[in-house]
């Protein structure tokens, strides 16, 4: 049995979709919550033409046992938070269990079918799992994540550049005040590299990851233009931001459970982002949020860099 706790019901989600789109915005989190998304999502992960799932996958894979040897043979609880399909989560749990931690698995995600994957692949690996429906990105919400004082030590992951998907600068000092002496979070990042970073966006199968959320409300290819654009933040150097839009070309309605609303041409929607870093910037925003890093490492290509930070 797949024991999943709801802080974020469906009905909220669904009501939160309808307003985003109202206002021109579709935040990250619907990226992975309708079933044409998922899909999409799976797809996307599964024949190893996104780079960046493949980048932290393996660093992951690599290192599962080096992150492992750093936690003795005592209780841990893992939180893993935009937990996806835990499939990361999993090696990084097995290599615990190798080195005798006593692991319980607790993934985080606003995605039910996505929980449900990451519960199940644990539960089926014969360690204890129990989901949690939550936006971490809400302050309610990631309050009521918080460890009891005398709970066991807590990992706290956040894999897959998902620090990226928000204001990392803001999000690390959020993640920050969720860790007790002890605790650590394991967090990584992809590491900009001009157009190559772009491109990595900006080609056939990611096209159809975002397009997903808009054809599951009747918005098709014919009806306007996705936009990928990059620039920097001019609160650090070492920080850029891929953004993406969709601009439509001429009137169209989506459909949401029998509401329409209307997006004239011209008109843009707003969808989501992701940042990426230079090493040290990466490291620095760290740092700021009183985060001591005590171990890191790269990804083969240097694309993608790793850390497992304390409070400071």
């Amino acid at each position: 049995m797949i024991a999943i706790h709801v802080l974020l019901t469906e009905n909220q989600l669904a009501a939160e979709f309808v307003t985003a789109f109202e206002a021109r915005s579709l935040p990250e989190k619907f990226f992975y919550w309708l079933p044409l998304s998922v899909r999409a999502w799976l797809a996307l992960c599964s024949d190893g033409a996104y780079r960046n799932f493949v980048r932290s996958r393996s660093l992951i894979a690599r290192t599962a046992r080096e992150l492992a040897r750093l936690y003795p043979p005592a209780p841990l609880e893992v939180l893993s938070l935009g937990a996806g399909q835990g499939d990361k989560d999993l090696l990084l749990l097995e290599a615990l269990r190798e080195q005798g931690a006593r692991s319980a698995y607790v993934p985080v995600d606003t995605s039910q079918a996505l929980l449900e994957m990451a519960c199940g692949g644990a539960l089926r690996a014969g360690i204890a799992a129990q989901g949690i429906k939550a936006d971490f990105t809400m302050p309610e919400q990631l309050l009521s994540l918080a460890a009891e004082p005398e709970a066991p030590p807590r990992l706290v992951m956040l894999l897959g550049n998902t620090l990226g998907a928000f204001d990392p600068i803001a999000a690390a000092r959020q993640l920050r005040q969720l860790l007790r002496p002890g605790d650590a979070l394991l967090v990584d990042g992809e590491l900009y590299a001009g157009d190559a970073t772009v491109a990595g966006y900006d080609n056939p199968l990611n096209r159809r990851f975002a397009w997903a959320p808009l054809h599951s409300v009747g918005i098709g290819d014919a009806d306007g233009a996705l936009v990928f654009e990059a620039r920097d933040d001019p609160r650090l150097p070492g920080l850029h931001l891929i953004a993406k839009h969709f601009s439509a070309t001429r009137a169209v309605e989506a459909w949401m459970g029998g509401e329409a609303v209307r997006i004239g041409r011209g008109e843009r929607l707003e969808m989501g982002h992701s940042y990426k870093y230079a090493a040290d910037s990466f490291l620095r925003i760290l740092s700021d949020a009183g985060l001591a890093v005590r171990w890191q490492a790269a990804s083969d290509d240097q694309r993608f860099l790793m850390a497992l930070a304390s409070p400071a």
